[in-house]
């Protein structure tokens, strides 16, 4: 506990031991009123002194309807009823809520508070040969800094010296180490474990992954749901509204039923402060807000960053997933799938597709030439040239061959074929004396990532409907990917405008809620007129994260199935407070109106509501497992 809660508790105990000596005190002893009334204001004034002074600070300012207002009216008007020992004990469970609620709250935060732990104190940068230790927004972008082991990564940046085990574990929620070593990148925020490593910076610390992480946390609690507003407009008319109920049902009746009773006036008053203190709002006002900050703090735990409490409500309402492709539903990278040769052999026909694609930059290429795994003797390669939307035709040890698609081979006069396999097919030729030999062809495909297909699995046994895939990439291609996953319907060979189209189109033809995932540039606008955009946040772009309404930060696109597990069931545990706090407030406001309920069972209807409220909103920080 905080000091602030130590000594909270300290004046709890100490009013709690106080009314047991004078509970057994006054059963041997009969004192008179004014010595009973003074023995029950002591540990009243202890245990609920602040309560007190922050309503008499807040009717100086004008702010008088709250529930510490209630608690004062309702105990004053006890003692002056003569319900001492109701009025002590009203206060001091009263302030055990607000302890209880203090410590749910803290613990709450504890997630939350463990993501900004993140945050690097400073980073070791080289400048003049020498390490000079300096804050992180002092680090340029291209510089290069020094992490040790058990640092933390103070910037976005590549790895350019060095091996080292990293733990991404406060990013991605994945307790895994990740093996790191040179050209990779690391991510800020992370932990460095066993080697030392030289890391030249793609970023300032202000647009590093660490800083617009912490910003998204705190911008969080900004965004509140319908739900949450509504409850807060609810207290605000409410707590009025029941003051002035308590003062008709303490006035209006004694003047009809008996002017000159003391006693009758005594039982009025005794209802209507029972009414003011069964009707304090705060078991609505606190369990709320914690459930959903509950539900935020979850989700971090789980690398994934909703940000705010609004688009948690969104998302517990999803009923179609849109993905993009490319760098979502497959990691972005061409790797050769197969080879198919004609009259040569596998090897031959790979080290001829590398020698020929091994000075150019593109990623089919390079695929090949990745794929080919040995030395290429370059000193072999003669003339180079490529043909526009074809392919290269190069001259390799003294032979002419040309490598690209089916267009370069009618060109060349290949008697080629087709390819049975889906995907981007590299067919090779060689001419030869003027005559044109088919090699055979190379086929290369985008992986799906290994995630992927758990991903659509888990949306299906979580009632999502529709999972939809929209692409840029060909039409087979496209088919062939959302066979493999099962997908319910794809949109293929699209431009970014056809996919916001496409979005607008989905969105007027569906009734419930749709989500769009994806990870680029050209996927900004998708994911802001979605009703809920998820963006990959370790290798997305930042035009993609600064977009969307929810990050997952490990880039694994079965977590959207554990964020809509946590928004439900954050959503229902809050319906589960409002009704359940309603209905019991209600039924104990109508006994107590009625003269059946005392003041020990308005206690109940306020603080063991409200405790009972906040041991099932402290229900959302668990961890969900699929």
């Amino acid at each position: 506990m905080t000091k602030k809660q130590k000594k909270m508790l300290i004046r709890i105990i100490i009013a709690v031991a106080l009314l047991a000596v004078i509970a057994a005190v006054l059963h041997f002893v009969e004192l008179p009123w004014w010595v009973e009334l003074i023995l029950y204001a002591i540990p009243y004034v202890i245990a609920g002194y602040d309560v007190l002074k922050t309503a008499f600070i807040n009717l100086i300012h004008g702010q008088v309807f709250d529930e510490k207002f209630l608690m004062m009216v309702a105990t004053v008007g006890a003692f002056g009823t003569g319900e001492y020992p109701e009025a002590s004990f009203v206060m001091l469970f009263y302030q055990v809520g607000e302890l209880f609620q203090s410590i749910a709250v803290g613990r709450s935060r504890k997630s939350i508070a463990k993501l900004m732990d993140i945050r690097p104190d400073s980073a070791c940068v080289l400048r003049g040969g020498e390490e000079i230790e300096v804050s992180p927004d002092e680090v340029e972008i291209g510089e290069t800094i020094v992490v040790k082991p058990g640092e933390k990564i103070p910037l976005d940046g590549v790895i350019i010296e060095g091996t080292s085990t990293v733990n991404q574990a406060a990013l991605t929620g994945e307790s895994a180490p990740v093996d790191k070593t040179y050209s990779d990148n690391v991510i800020s925020g992370t932990l460095n474990l066993t080697g030392v490593i030289k890391v030249r910076t793609t970023s300032t610390f202000g647009q590093s992954t660490v800083s617009k992480i912490l910003e998204l946390v705190e911008n969080a609690s900004d965004k509140k749901a319908k739900v949450e507003n509504f409850i807060t407009k609810f207290a605000r008319y409410y707590t009025p509204a029941v003051v002035i109920a308590a003062l008709i049902l303490g006035i209006v009746p004694p003047l009809f039923l008996g002017i000159g009773s003391w006693e009758v006036w005594k039982e009025w008053l005794t209802r209507a402060c029972v009414f003011l203190v069964v009707s304090c709002p705060c078991a609505l006002v606190v369990s709320v807000p914690l459930s959903f900050f509950g539900g935020l703090g979850g989700a971090s735990k789980d690398g994934i960053l909703i940000k705010g409490a609004g688009y948690m409500e969104v998302l517990s309402k999803i009923d179609t997933v849109v993905f993009d492709k490319t760098g979502t539903l497959t990691k972005g990278v061409f790797e050769v799938d197969d080879v198919h040769p004609n009259i040569v052999s596998v090897a031959e026909l790979k080290d001829i597709a590398a020698c020929c694609e091994s000075f150019s930059s593109h990623p089919v290429a390079q695929s090949i030439v990745r794929a080919h795994e040995g030395h290429i003797d370059k000193s072999l390669i003669g003339d180079v040239s490529e043909i526009a939307g074809k392919g290269v035709k190069a001259v390799v040890d003294g032979k002419t061959y040309y490598c690209g698609n089916g267009q370069l081979m009618e060109m060349c006069g290949a008697k080629w074929h087709d390819c049975h396999l889906t995907g981007t097919i590299i067919h090779v030729a060689r001419e030869d004396n003027g005559v044109v030999d088919y090699l055979g062809h190379i086929i290369i495909n985008d992986q799906i990532k290994p995630d992927s297909e758990a991903a659509v699995k888990g949306l299906k046994n979580v009632g999502v409907r529709k999972l939809i895939m929209l692409t840029g990439d060909k039409h087979s291609v496209a088919e062939s990917v959302a066979n493999k996953l099962g997908l319910t319907g794809f949109f293929a060979e699209l431009l970014p405008a056809d996919k916001v189209a496409k979005v607008e189109e989905l969105l007027s033809s569906e009734k419930g809620r749709l989500a769009f995932v994806g990870d680029g540039i050209n996927d900004a606008p998708v994911l802001m007129r979605a009703d809920c955009g998820i963006a990959m946040g370790a290798m997305g772009s930042d035009a993609a994260i600064e977009s969307a309404d929810v990050v997952l930060m490990d880039d694994k696109p079965s977590k959207i199935a554990d964020a809509i597990r946590i928004a439900r069931k954050t959503m229902k545990i809050v319906w589960e407070n409002i009704i359940f706090a309603l209905g019991v407030k209600a039924v104990i406001l109508i006994l107590g109106a009625l003269g059946i309920a005392n003041m020990w069972l308005a206690v109940f209807g306020d603080v063991g509501v409200l405790i009972i409220a906040i041991l099932n909103a402290m229900r959302c920080m668990r961890k969900i497992n699929g």
